[in-house]
């Protein structure tokens, strides 16, 4: 195995990483996770550190080794600290409520949106506007804020629509009259 710029991941205290065959879990106060390694490349831990190392320089292995490391990394931070997205909504009468295993989304529709949320995840909502989704995957965070994001994109002329905290939508002026 290839240890040429390997930088080995810090293994918090209360984290615990176990390699059994080509599965990698993660085990850590806010639940557990599990990935299964492609060829080529492995895991393990020394002293505290996750390292992770590829069985050579062909570049299949090259780009799975950067990605098997952001992945484990990722599963570290969110067994430990979990991950947070947060979604605001603009425009006049648009709201949204946590209905059970649901998001109610009111947004100008002629319909309201009921948006499954998964069983892994923690959806809230504060002020009928501001929408905060938590987790441990970080993939699953984003994937289900993309969701929800996309039923009203933020439009550019007035601006209205589901954006996330501290997106910047880029405004563009409307037609001009006259001459």
């Amino acid at each position: 195995m290839s240890r040429v710029g390997v930088k080995p991941i810090a293994l918090p205290d209360k984290v615990k990483l176990s390699v059994d065959g080509r599965q990698v879990n993660v085990d850590g106060p806010k639940g557990k996770l599990s990935f299964d390694l492609p060829r080529g490349v492995d895991v393990s831990t020394a002293d505290g550190e996750v390292v992770v190392s590829r069985a050579s320089d062909l570049r299949e292995h090259r780009a799975l080794h950067g990605t098997v490391r952001s992945l484990v990394h990722n599963m570290i931070i969110g067994v430990s600290e979990g991950f947070v997205k947060e979604l605001e909504i603009l425009g006049v009468g648009m709201r949204a409520a946590v209905k059970g295993k649901d998001l109610d989304l009111a947004l100008g529709k002629s319909h309201p949106i009921l948006h499954p949320i998964p069983s892994e995840l923690t959806v809230s909502v504060a002020d009928n506007t501001k929408i905060k989704v938590e987790g441990i995957d970080k993939q699953m965070v984003g994937q289900f804020a993309a969701e929800v994001r996309n039923y009203y994109p933020p439009e550019p002329y007035k601006g209205k629509g589901v954006r996330y905290a501290g997106e910047r939508v880029r405004r563009k002026e409307g037609k001009s009259v006259g001459k």
